[in-house]
């Protein structure tokens, strides 16, 4: 049918118009007052920052729920929740937890915030909310001094199935010793830890309170969830608090439900997310580099973070310290992967006799930060006190780039990651089977950490993980980050669609096939390793994530390789905020009404091994047999239970209008980089007839507008492509557009 269409256009070249006037008015306009010249384009700087203004204030309306307010030591801190709304089970498993990543847009969106007016209370305060309440005090982790770092941990196996646990204590089964402890302590002159947890129950909906009293509000709850292997979904979890003091759970506490010991101690334990402080980090850099354009200093901010990326290099290392390639014939002679893994975490008694600590073994691709290696590398106000932190975050610049060269699939999107622990129904640390591409020594994983749903399927960790690319491609001009990202954009602009109704459509789940060449220190066009698009989406935050990527990829060719330059990548940031802004926005923010399977609330059966029962704080039982809600029986108060409830009950799934902290953020920074960034790029709309945006104008100008006129989910550049500057795009300007390349 299109390739019908085609012919009978290209044919007569209608004199008609064959007008689309609702995919082409916003973008043409925008085309059109975007002038001809560079120095023009400071009118959209400043609308663009305007809209940024309009999202932070949305997201500071006390009306609007994004925070909740504490008074420490006369001083009074917000706490970002995940969520607006409380009706939520994803990663937190209910929306008024927040998590680090959480914490760390908050940063970001509060660095942007002092850009544009000069006021860095707001980033000063988000980094004091950070260390009252989500990176434990040394009050928090009492006992480190007693951490012996030639035993740093007892090795306990990991399993697929939550159904093999509790995990056996291996008491005496090899682990290796830690490097970096004895460096951190004389650099910092203590054995504390700093770093961020990754999960807070901010209202104490689950009863746990402050250190495991029920009764202490004062402050957000520390508390964990996931324990239990791979294959245990979010709606399979146990909530835990992280002091467990077995004031709540069974006889000893929630611990036999995770490990199998001979006996058990009252204790706490924590578990940093890798990615979010290295946001963190990475949003500090900005804050330090704009304030000090401004006159002013986030001095104390800065010192804060080198810190945090200093002990941040505990995700570094293998889980137990072994070395890597350990399942291999020829293991490397050290523990350190050098690249950002899935967690680190560290604990201790409640008595403070004992302590441990872990990094772990696998790595996905979009937890890594190279812009946070780069910081903390190669810039003298971050760079870390102890002794080897330089050099080892030198040394995973250069590894992390390896990794994406390694995952980058045929098409262009990145592959899942790496693990030193191939884990099987057998325990961890199993050999790897036969074929399977490996990374210094360490095995291809499609999935790392998670598989259900598969942790590399949602389209958002290539967003994320590539900004992180496109920003240390603006800064340095880094010729690996550059070639990764050439490949990435052209494959994302391949995959997005902008839609006849004024919105778009982004790549939302990706499907995998085949695997990476073996890693040998050079890139290969990996034409094992295939991605496929499996559906679409117009998620606010995947998408604000795509747009800053691509805006930094646009302002780094502009800066690095003038010669390549293409407009058509910050053409199609500029199009997808724009079309986000008008068709979304709403009291909150910016809001994309979704579908919702909330059928596992009511039906999932969480497992508890026979032989154990328990309560919850508020009294709900911990057996065998239970389903999801009910040891989450407050779900039942909240006010979309009964609407959620009864479209279950009618086998139909609601429709929930959800405000996400990371994702208003996520829009206010992209919105706010476009703002930043659009002044150093050519005026959108510079060369007519260069539809694909390429400086040239030939017969691939004439074939992609052909193609745009069949197909308007096309992506061209609108600008150029209006060839008679009416306003439309029609068969009138494809014969414009003829004449010129067939001539």
């Amino acid at each position: 049918m299109i390739r019908a269409k085609l012919k009978i256009i290209v044919a007569s070249i209608l004199c008609s118009t064959i007008c689309f006037t609702s995919v082409f008015s916003s973008a043409a306009m925008a085309a059109t007052t975007a002038a001809t010249s560079t120095t023009a384009a400071t009118t959209p700087d400043k609308a663009y920052q305007d809209r940024f203004m309009i999202m932070w204030n949305k997201i500071h309306d006390s009306n609007n729920g994004y925070f909740k307010d504490f008074t420490k030591d006369g001083k009074t801190l917000k706490v970002p929740y995940h969520s607006a709304e409380t009706m939520m089970c994803e990663a937190p498993d209910q929306g008024h937890e927040t998590s680090s990543e959480a914490y760390s847009y908050y940063m970001w969106l509060e660095a942007m915030y002092g850009k544009f007016t000069g006021d860095w209370s707001q980033f000063e305060g988000s980094w004091d909310s950070a260390e009252k309440f989500i990176i434990p005090s040394s009050a928090d982790q009492p006992g480190m001094s007693s951490y012996n770092a030639s035993k740093p941990a007892t090795l306990a196996n990991e399993y697929p199935s939550a159904k093999q646990y509790p995990s056996k204590m291996q008491t005496g089964a090899q682990v290796g010793s830690d490097p970096i402890s004895n460096e951190l302590k004389n650099a910092y002159g203590t054995s504390d830890m700093y770093g961020m947890h990754w999960l807070l129950d901010v209202d104490n909906w689950y009863g746990f309170g402050n250190h495991g009293n029920g009764s202490d509000t004062s402050a957000p709850s520390y508390i964990n969830t996931f324990q239990r292997g791979s294959d245990e979904s979010v709606w399979e979890t146990i909530p835990q608090p992280c002091w467990d003091l077995f004031k709540y759970g069974g006889k000893n506490g929630y611990l036999d439900l995770f490990t199998d010991d001979n006996s058990y101690s009252k204790q706490w334990k924590y578990t940093d997310a890798p990615d979010a402080d290295a946001r963190a980090i990475q949003a500090t850099y900005w804050a330090d580099k704009w304030a000090n354009e401004q006159g002013k200093n986030v001095d104390t901010d800065v010192t804060k973070a080198s810190k945090m990326g200093d002990y941040l290099r505990y995700s570094m290392f293998d889980k137990y310290f072994r070395n890597i390639g350990t399942a291999t014939s020829s293991p490397q002679n050290t523990s350190e992967h050098y690249l950002m893994s899935w967690y680190y975490a560290w604990g201790g008694s409640a008595n403070s006799d004992w302590s441990w600590k872990i990094g772990s073994s696998h790595n996905h691709f979009g937890y890594q930060n190279p812009m946070t290696a780069w910081i903390m590398s190669n810039t003298s106000d971050f760079k870390p006190k102890s002794t080897n932190g330089q050099s080892d975050w030198a040394k995973s610049l250069d590894r992390q780039l390896e990794l994406y060269q390694w995952l980058q699939s045929s098409e262009g999107a990145i592959a899942g990651g790496a693990t030193n622990s191939y884990t099987t129904e057998n325990g961890s640390y199993q050999s790897y089977p036969a074929g399977t591409s490996t990374f210094y020594g360490m095995a291809y994983d499609p999935a790392p950490v998670y598989a259900d749903p598969p942790s590399n399927q949602w389209f958002g960790m290539q967003g994320w993980s590539m900004q992180r690319v496109a920003e240390l491609y603006y800064e340095t001009g880094n010729k690996r980050a550059g070639d990764i990202l050439d490949k990435w954009a052209k494959w994302i602009k391949s995959s997005v669609k902008l839609t006849a109704d004024g919105s778009y459509q982004i790549p939302g789940d990706l499907g995998w096939l085949g695997q990476p060449d073996k890693w040998t220190g050079t890139a290969t066009a990996n034409s094992n390793l295939h991605v496929k698009v499996k559906n679409w989406t117009t998620d606010i935050g995947s998408s604000s994530s795509l747009a800053n990527t691509l805006m930094y990829y646009a302002a780094g060719q502009n800066k690095y390789n003038k010669a390549a330059f293409d407009g058509s990548y910050n053409g199609l940031a500029k199009e997808i905020l724009d079309r986000m802004w008008n068709k979304y926005q709403d009291d909150k923010g910016v809001c994309v009404p979704e579908e919702k399977d909330f059928s596992r609330l009511f039906n999932q059966e969480i497992y508890v091994p026979n032989g154990f029962t328990g309560t919850m704080p508020n009294g709900d039982a911990i057996k065998p047999g239970i389903k999801f809600v009910d040891i989450r029986s407050k779900y039942k108060q909240d006010p979309d239970y009964a609407r959620v409830k009864a479209a279950e009950d009618s086998g139909k799934h609601p429709t929930m209008e959800y405000h996400r902290f990371w994702q208003e953020s996520e829009a206010a920074i992209a919105i706010g980089t476009y703002s930043i960034l659009a002044p150093e790029l050519p005026a959108i709309g510079g060369l007519k007839g260069d539809t694909n945006g390429d400086g040239k104008v030939d017969t691939l100008d004439y074939t992609a507008l052909q193609n745009y006129i069949v197909d308007p989910s096309k992506i061209v550049n609108v600008g150029n492509s209006d060839m008679n500057g009416d306003g439309k795009i029609n068969s009138a300007d494809l014969l414009a557009l003829r004449k010129i390349t067939m001539s």
